[in-house]
């Protein structure tokens, strides 16, 4: 009886979270659909590069601790800024 309400439950609950996709978030260009993260990913890069651009040329660098994390975080940084801003 336990296990059944519990699968029931796990069911009713796998649903509810399936009705929220609606659509997938793509984007047409040039005749081609694409997610909408992959031209924030894009776009980001760029603007990370110009992070490290401004660390280097005020000698910031060295402050912001393990630059393998730091780099790819602040890439996820602006991809999710991105995303909210222009596709949310």
């Amino acid at each position: 009886m336990i296990q059944l309400r519990a699968s029931r439950i796990a069911v009713g609950g796998a649903m509810l979270l399936l009705t929220g996709c609606g659509h997938a978030p793509n984007i047409d260009i040039i005749g081609s659909f694409f997610p909408v993260w992959m031209l924030c990913l894009v776009i980001a890069i760029p603007l990370a590069f110009g992070v490290r651009m401004l660390l280097l040329r005020f000698k910031l660098e060295s402050e912001v601790g393990p630059l393998a994390l730091f780099y790819p975080c602040v890439v996820i940084l602006f991809t999710s800024l991105l995303w909210l801003i222009f596709f949310r």
